[in-house]
């Protein structure tokens, strides 16, 4: 999604949907449109608590923009992986597609939740949630104004989508601390490569700013990298401001092959 698309509400449709997510990678099959899918998860039984207009908005406003992107190669690449991956991992994944989809939440995490994890804080409450967003509303990010009840129920979905991706602790509340997150080594080994075949070079493609919301500047890519060359992921040259890497399988497809195998 480009950095300029406006910031939408479309967030309170769906959090995390961390459990209903699994399900529909389960569900879904190369090839499968929207609506497809949606009969698809009626008929399955799976959802027995949720309406089908609710399981509709799940699928359509949350699932589609997030793993059916790109040709549903996110969709595609983890229904492969999803029975290698622990959970620590498959969130890690999910915040990936999550942010690329739905831009408010992908800048808060970069502006606010790191910005303030590093330095020092021990909560994030939903107060400084909601001065994110009205700043956001004033600079112009938004199609129009938001009222302020609508501002105080995204500001909770922003944390609890961060809740519910790891990076801060579970449960309903205004404040929640913060937990510990590292970098996966098997995300970090498939968004190295995913960015290198959209067609970035080496040295762009540590600066992304993907890396950024697990927290990682291009150094500590640099350094990540070079750690996962150990393991013949691919091979790492640096000098001065030169990156070269020498990459080793033909499409992400491959990569994803070997990490349900590692």
């Amino acid at each position: 999604m480009p950095l300029s698309a406006p910031y939408t509400a479309k967030l309170q449709a769906g959090l995390g949907l961390v459990s209903e997510t699994k399900l529909l990678l389960q569900l879904w099959e190369p090839g499968m449109t929207v609506p497809m899918l949606h009969r698809e998860a009626l008929e399955s039984g799976q959802f027995p608590g949720m309406t089908a207009r609710r399981l509709r908005n799940v699928v359509v406003e949350c699932f589609a923009p997030r793993y059916l992107a790109d040709d549903a190669a996110p969709a595609r690449h983890l229904k492969q992986l999803l029975t290698a991956l622990s959970n620590e991992e498959l969130l890690q994944f999910f915040l990936l597609f999550t942010c690329r989809a739905t831009p408010i939440l992908a800048d808060f995490i970069r502006q606010v939740y790191w910005p303030r994890y590093e330095a020092g804080d021990q909560q994030l409450h939903n107060e400084i949630a909601q001065s994110f967003i009205q700043r956001a509303i004033d600079d112009g990010k938004t199609a129009k104004r938001w009222a302020d009840s609508t501002v105080m129920r995204i500001a909770g979905n922003l944390t609890g989508c961060c809740a519910d991706y790891g990076l801060l602790e579970d449960g309903v509340r205004a404040k929640r601390r913060y937990q510990t997150v590292h970098l996966s080594s098997r995300v970090a080994v498939y968004l190295a490569h995913d960015l290198h075949f959209r067609g970035l070079g080496d040295t762009t493609m540590l600066r992304h700013s993907d890396w950024s919301l697990y927290g990682l500047e291009d150094s500590d890519v640099l350094t990540e990298l070079k750690r996962l060359s150990l393991d013949g992921w691919f091979m790492v040259q640096s000098g001065g401001d030169v990156v070269r890497i020498s990459w080793k399988y033909p499409d992400l497809e491959a990569v994803c092959r070997v990490l349900t195998e590692s």
